[in-house]
């Protein structure tokens, strides 16, 4: 266990040094090892009907995605910004995995931080248990709100009414987590959001018990490096996912038989996504290897006409197990014209 972990469970068997974490900007170095501060408004947050966990930010810096926020299944959720120290975020998750609330994970990890005052942190767990701390030289307007299951926090903002429209939009959302979490992205950038403008954002979502392997955990990590218009990007993107994970779901269940619900739902993706002809190309070829012929060859033919390398893709299928090995019926989807 890194030794700053160590150090800030042993600050939490001290309640008086928990008490006082929220004050330690009083004694601090005048000085950051961060000159040039990742200023940004942020969510985390916990979805008590799924156990979904996620965390979302915008800002007016590149990348902010790599930096700022981080999930975990089973364990929580961290948003590390203003004067960023991002070892908040992977030992703020190593502390709530080894069974600490949100609370006392940041409590302690400000305790063995000698630059608090220009720290701004948000955390949930899996608990639902939220927390968020706000340095003393974090540059105005900054802001920091907690509600049931999240934390919504920000700084540099253009006015000081960012978080709490953060807050309302989450909770008056009606939708997955996602959604939500995109709702109060939205709903800060209304009230002006980053007082210099904005430049990147980032979206993450994490499901599944603690000890999911993190690959599989990851249901949304998006990221739109440096964008005139970052959270449309992000809502463009976000919707690309969501019908990849549809696809998903329709493989899942042509494997096990279920054909007819297989088709209806990439039927559903090539609605959420009719620019992608991919999606059109992979539900023909679909179509054609479950006996629906006649049906795969018009989309077959949208897809050719989109992208004209997809004939020779068919060609390649069938040594793959993606198509029949049947000459006849590889003639017919290739006549298409």
């Amino acid at each position: 266990m890194n030794w700053r972990v160590i150090f800030g469970v042993l600050t939490l068997l001290t309640p008086v040094q928990v008490v006082l974490a929220e004050d330690l900007g009083r004694a601090e170095p005048s000085l950051f090892e961060a000159r040039r501060p990742t200023h940004t408004y942020s969510i985390v947050a916990l979805d008590a009907a799924t156990g979904q966990l996620g965390a979302a930010v915008q800002t007016h810096a590149f990348a902010v995605g790599t930096r700022v926020i981080w999930a975990q299944p089973g364990v929580g959720a961290v948003a590390t910004q203003s004067f960023t120290d991002p070892s908040y975020g992977p030992l703020g998750l190593e502390l709530m995995s080894s069974g600490k609330s949100a609370g006392q994970a940041l409590a302690g990890l400000l305790a063995a931080d000698p630059n608090t005052q220009g720290r701004q942190v948000g955390m949930v767990d899996a608990g639902g248990m939220a927390a968020n701390f706000t340095g003393k030289k974090a540059i105005t307007e900054h802001c920091r709100l907690t509600g049931d299951g999240y934390a919504v926090q920000a700084n540099l903002m253009e006015k000081p009414t960012v978080c709490s429209a953060m807050s309302q939009a989450f909770e008056q959302t009606r939708g997955d987590l996602a959604s939500r979490l995109m709702a109060a992205l939205t709903a800060a950038q209304g009230e002006g959001g980053d007082i210099r403008g904005k430049q990147s954002a980032a979206l993450l979502l994490v499901a599944g018990d603690k000890g999911t392997p993190q690959w599989e955990a990851e249901k949304i990590n998006l990221r739109v490096d440096d964008h005139s218009q970052p959270l449309l990007e992000l809502a463009r993107l976000l919707t690309i996912r969501r019908a990849s994970l549809k696809d998903k779901e329709g493989d899942r269940l042509l494997a096990e038989g279920h054909i007819d619900d297989a088709l209806a739902v990439y039927a559903e993706v090539e609605n959420m996504v009719p620019e992608s002809h991919e999606t059109v190309f992979w539900h023909a070829v679909s179509l054609a290897s479950v006996g629906r012929e006649a049906d795969s060859l018009v989309r077959f033919k949208k897809a050719f006409d989109a992208w004209p390398l997809w004939r020779e893709v068919v060609q390649r299928l069938p040594a793959s197990d993606l198509l029949p090995d049947d000459d006849k019926m590889l003639r017919r989807i290739l006549a298409v014209n």
